[in-house]
């Protein structure tokens, strides 16, 4: 049977499934065709898993006894930082390469009840680390609309999962806008919750008060359907929320902040392509308002402070003897040396390098404590401007997508998360949806950024914007 996947809708697919127009089967078996067809150029699958065709057969068996959910038989990848029982999770990393997880994530947990068919595991950045999965150990996953482009990062392999026909949506985890800066690349959605929203059990962590696993969709209404099959409040998991007591606002008044227009490192077509956007939003009835965030140019300086300090805790478990990667000797200094020396990569080890500095006597005041109390004024500016508006909009991203090797300084890399990291800091939710194509014929984009736990009017708001700027 043939089923046309680039355009196919979750929605559309739940009519089709459970009116018998075509199986799960079917379903998986053309998502599978196109995985075959292009992952060995792109390579957004590091591998497909073989039990996806059990899960398949097993939504099949839910459809028939009229216990099918909205996912029921649709075919989600997860990104390799997502524990999935019995299934390796090695983050992209030599470190964990062989690692198989002893237990499911939440989300992969909440997959499976709603009868969801889980395709494969999609490539990374190493531990998350990167934007533009050319950090990966396992190799480097290209844009689909064009293999010499990066896909964006960390989550570069699942934004190309979805644009490349393997599946219908895709879980990420983004900590700085790795979900939302590679859906803009590869032209789909992606989607960040509030911080806490969706549980990080089994989500192998990177920085911890920064991380969220997100969604990579076609559309906005797909991202929906995966975000409430996914959040929700979890025993295992402190730091997450319950949103089933936020109501729902009607969004009139959208903020764009003044300096976006005089950045540095802005390209003029995004710029253009920003304003062309704006307009329509004008067009629609919307109102714009002029807003002044002063510290908001502080949000990447305290991430690139916060996020390595959390880093280097995080890894410091990576030690050759509880589990992964092990580098035997001559004594128990020389075998962590080895082994983290092997284990990780250059942009890993960087990151560990940093954060073990601002985090040593002497300097914990002068850089992270001082990083966490601007943190704090950052979330209070983001308070006081939702009070003016209902919701921000931005470019996702400050480029276009760039070829392979052209960003060769990290610095420059880092400064691709200007205008996503904002949102991680406040722990605030935020989407990117496609606008626009580049001069190269490459996917443009814009972020809409909503007040905290404000996640289905964002989601709301947004699926009326996509249908405007189509």
């Amino acid at each position: 049977m043939n089923i046309d996947i680039f355009s196919l809708t979750i929605e559309q697919a739940h009519k089709d499934l459970v009116s018998g127009v075509y199986s799960a089967k079917d379903l998986l078996q053309a998502c599978l065709a196109n995985i075959n067809k292009s992952n060995n150029d792109i390579f957004a699958f590091i591998e497909v898993f073989e039990d996806a065709w059990d899960m398949a057969e097993k939504a099949d068996e839910m459809i028939s006894r009229g216990e099918a959910t909205i996912l029921t038989g649709i075919p989600i990848s997860i990104k390799d930082n997502i524990l999935y029982y019995g299934h390796v999770a090695s983050a992209s990393s030599k470190m964990l390469e062989n690692y198989k997880a002893v237990y499911d994530s939440t989300a992969v947990e909440n997959l499976k009840k709603s009868g969801a068919v889980i395709v494969g595991r999609t490539n990374m950045d190493e531990f998350a680390m990167g934007s533009s999965t050319e950090t990966s150990a396992l190799g480097k996953t290209k844009n689909p609309r064009n293999h010499d482009y990066v896909p964006g990062g960390s989550s570069g392999g699942a934004a190309a999962s979805v644009a490349m026909g393997g599946c219908l949506a895709a879980l990420g985890s983004d900590t700085a806008g790795s979900v939302r800066q590679p859906a803009s690349f590869c032209g789909v959605v992606g989607f960040k919750p509030t911080y806490g929203s969706v549980s990080r059990h089994g989500l192998i962590a990177m920085g911890s008060s920064l991380d969220v696993i997100g969604v990579l969709t076609k559309t906005v209404s797909c991202s929906q359907y995966v975000f409430d099959c996914i959040k929700g409040q979890d025993e295992y998991d402190s730091t997450s929320i319950s949103l089933e007591d936020v109501e729902t606002k009607s969004i009139k008044t959208i903020g764009v902040p003044k300096d976006i227009f005089t950045m540095d490192g802005v390209s003029q077509e995004v710029k253009d392509n920003f304003n062309k956007a704006l307009e329509t939003v004008k067009s629609a009835g919307y109102e714009i308002v002029d807003i002044n965030m002063p510290h908001l140019k502080y949000a990447l300086p305290v991430y690139y402070i916060l996020m390595p300090a959390e880093v280097s805790t995080n890894l410091a478990r990576f030690d050759g003897v509880r589990y992964g990667l092990s580098v035997l000797g001559n004594s128990i200094e020389d075998s962590y040396k080895k082994t983290r020396g092997e284990g990780f990569g250059k942009e890993v080890k960087r990151r560990v390098l940093l954060g073990t500095y601002v985090l040593s006597h002497g300097y914990y005041d002068a850089y992270y404590n001082k990083a966490v109390q601007v943190r704090h004024v950052i979330k209070k500016e983001f308070d006081t401007v939702f009070s003016q508006v209902d919701v921000i909009l931005t470019p996702t991203s400050p480029t276009a997508p760039f070829k392979f090797g052209f960003k060769q300084n990290p610095l420059e890399l880092y400064a691709s998360d200007i205008f996503t990291v904002p949102a991680n800091i406040a722990d605030i939710p935020a989407i990117s949806i496609p606008h626009g194509l580049s001069d190269d014929n490459m996917a443009l984009d814009i972020q809409v950024m909503a007040p905290y736990k404000a996640d289905k009017s964002l989601l709301e708001f947004t699926a009326t914007l996509e249908s405007l700027l189509q």
